[in-house]
This record gives C-alpha cells, sequence and structure tokens, in this order.
C-alpha cells in the first residue's frame, strides 16, 4: 500500500487536521449564528428567571430545614435573619423511610398513581369514542363537536366551581337523587365519594383535549385501507382493531404521555374542589402545597422536597415509557 505524503508539511494526505480547542469552537459557532442566538437569548433568559432559578433554589431548600419560623423575614421595621441549617438529605429520608412516611408520602403516592390511571384511561377511552361518532357523517356535527368541546374551552376554575357547586349537599346532583328517591352521597365529605367526585369533575375537564387530538388522528388514516379491509371482508371490530388502533398509535403514544404527566400533577381540580380539606384525597402535588403554604408551621423544606421527588419520579417514568414505546415499534418494523 502507497501512502502519499506533502512533502511541504510532511502530512501524510487525508489526514484530518486536529479539532480545535473548545473556545475556539464556540467562538467559530458563534460568528457563524449570532442572529440565532440573539433571537433565543430573551426566551433563554425568561426560562432561566422562571424555570432554572426556582428549580436551583427549590433542590437547594431541599438540603436544608428552612420552615416559616427560621426564614428570612420583616416583620414591621424588624428583619429578621435566616438561621435554618444545612441538613443533607435528611429531608429525603424523614419523607421515603420516617416514622410517618405512609401517611405523609406512600398513601398519598399510592391514590395518586390509582387518580392518574383510572383518569387517563376514561380520558383515552371516552375520548377514543366520541372521537370515533364525530368522525362519522352525521347530521349536525360540527354542533356536536363545538358542544363536546365546551368543557375545555371553559376556565378550569369556572368548571371545578360549578362542579362544587352541583355536588354539594344541597345541590342539584342530590337533589335529584332525593326526588328518585335514591341515596344521596356526601360527595365532600366522604373518603371514597370524594375520590369519586375528583375522578369525575376531572374526566369532564380532560376528555375533550383526547377527543379532539384523536379525531385529528382519525381523519389522517387514509380512507383506502378501510375498503381494503372491507373487501377482504373484516367486520367492524377487525377494521378497528387492525386499522384504526394502528393508525392511531402515533398519537396515542404523545396525548397518553402528555395526560399522565398533566394528570399526575393536576393541581387544580383537587384544590378548587377541597381546599385543603379531604386529605385522603390529595394527590402529592396539592399535598406539598399544604406542607409548604397550607399548614403552620409552613415548612418549606419538605415541600421543595415533594416537588423535586414528583420531578424524579415524572423523568423516571418519561424515560422508561419513552423506551418501550421504541422497543414495540422495533418490534412491529420487524
Amino acid at each position: 500500500m502507497t501512502v502519499a505524503i506533502d512533502r511541504a508539511t510532511g502530512k501524510r494526505r487525508g489526514d484530518r487536521a486536529p479539532r480545535p480547542g473548545l473556545g475556539r469552537r464556540l467562538k467559530r459557532g458563534y460568528e457563524k449564528h449570532w442572529y440565532a442566538y440573539a433571537m433565543i437569548a430573551p426566551v433563554a433568559i425568561v426560562l432561566g428567571v422562571l424555570v432554572l432559578y426556582p428549580l436551583v433554589y427549590g433542590l437547594y431548600l431541599t438540603l436544608t430545614d428552612a420552615n416559616s419560623l427560621n426564614t428570612a423575614r420583616t416583620i414591621g421595621v424588624n428583619h429578621i435573619d435566616a438561621t435554618y441549617k444545612f441538613i443533607g438529605l435528611d429531608n429525603y429520608k424523614d419523607i421515603l423511610f420516617g416514622p410517618t412516611s405512609y401517611d405523609r408520602f406512600w398513601s398519598h403516592f399510592i391514590w395518586t398513581i390509582v387518580w392518574t390511571a383510572l383518569c387517563v384511561a376514561l380520558h383515552y377511552t371516552i375520548g377514543l369514542a366520541l372521537a370515533l361518532l364525530l368522525n362519522q357523517k352525521l347530521r349536525g356535527r360540527t354542533f356536536y363537536r363545538l358542544i363536546l368541546i365546551l368543557p375545555w374551552a371553559v376556565p378550569t376554575f369556572v368548571t371545578v366551581f360549578g362542579w362544587r357547586f352541583m355536588l354539594a349537599d344541597s345541590g342539584i346532583i342530590n337533589s335529584a337523587l332525593h326526588a328518585l328517591h335514591l341515596p344521596a352521597p356526601s360527595w365532600l365529605e366522604d373518603t371514597f365519594w370524594q375520590r369519586f367526585a375528583a375522578i369525575m369533575v376531572n374526566t369532564w375537564c380532560g376528555v375533550p383535549f383526547m377527543m379532539v387530538s384523536l379525531l385529528g388522528g382519525l381523519q389522517s388514516i387514509n380512507s383506502s385501507l378501510y375498503e381494503a379491509a372491507e373487501m377482504d371482508g373484516a367486520n367492524s371490530w377487525q377494521r378497528f382493531r387492525y386499522v384504526t388502533l394502528p393508525g392511531l398509535r402515533s398519537v396515542s403514544s404523545t396525548v397518553v404521555l402528555l395526560g399522565i404527566i398533566w394528570t399526575f400533577n393536576q393541581f387544580a381540580v383537587i384544590f378548587l374542589l377541597f381546599g385543603n380539606t379531604a386529605s385522603d384525597a390529595q394527590i402529592l402535588v396539592t399535598w406539598a402545597y399544604y406542607l409548604g403554604f397550607g399548614q403552620q408551621p409552613r415548612d418549606f423544606a419538605q415541600s421543595a422536597a415533594y416537588g423535586i421527588l414528583l420531578l424524579a419520579i415524572l423523568i423516571v417514568f418519561t424515560s422508561f415509557y419513552r423506551r418501550w414505546l421504541n422497543r414495540n415499534e422495533q418490534q412491529l418494523a420487524i
């Protein structure tokens, strides 16, 4: 084998030039893409102030014993300096393995998982059923779409307050049950009915988004696939199983992931429906709020630790969920 050597430099032809250092690469990238950096700088600054700084500060608080009694505060003209101290991972140890860990964390964690699974399952099932219905050629289909999307268009606090009034002891729901001589549940007092009411209200709020997303996915499926399946003798169930569901796979995976994240962190429905009461119906995010702002003394450190744990749970779940989807896609491709 013959190797050509450049006589001027003494280097072999085809050799790559040495990679420039990090500083030179950054300088070259800035000179080439300075306009793009200038355009994204305002967004990066806003995200840093609104997201990155609170996240870093919250992580720092989890390593302290900060509460409303030992943080810096001003009372009248008197300023009181902070006296909280660094305690390492004691907050996480107390939350996960402390003597009251089940009542303060694990019971709420189990209920949050059940709440998320039931709500997302109902969102997807009812949303898919309505999307299939609205995808048909029906008279007044536009009117039905408008009516069914209203719960999503109305602000959440208006919807939840409306349900709170209806679920009260003297509300329209219990009045109707009394008129039919049926037992009227204590929707806002009994633990089982509190959880049932929370799932019902969140389903009402979340179904329209799932319906609209799945309806868009249905309309993107090639109609020739249904025609070919019908010509092969496939019945309605077989067309749904082998054409509709595979055609909705990409849309379904995305909306289910979004639904899980949103429902897992659904603060508005639980808080506006029950406030700081109904401790057994509180999910992790509302329980973290209660620890930090709904009790005295307010435990900022443990509330922040709950927030970090929530973030960690969602990151782990999302990574496993994406891996599972990728594995299924690879198996289908084979």
